[in-house]
């Protein structure tokens, strides 16, 4: 099984690829809509969001802990 290099999902299906493409190695999550992977940037604003909605920190909190969340992942080393 493999994970995504940007948020560590597991990609089990082929739907769970960016626009099917089984040979990307991150999730439909991590790309844009044409199928490229989200920036270092556009990523951490997604996961800002999520930690915040689902951990209710405030944005500053927020992005401090995605950055560290992102760091353990190989694409933003």
């Amino acid at each position: 099984m493999k994970t995504c290099i940007a948020c560590g999902m597991p990609m089990n299906t082929k739907k769970d690829y960016p626009m099917e493409d089984e040979s990307k190695p991150y999730c439909r999550f991590c790309s844009k809509p044409d199928g490229a992977m989200l920036s270092y940037e556009e990523k951490l604003a997604d996961m800002t969001k999520i930690i915040q909605s689902k951990q209710g920190l405030d944005e500053a909190n927020a992005r401090e802990v995605a950055k560290k969340m992102m760091f353990s992942f190989p694409a933003w080393r």
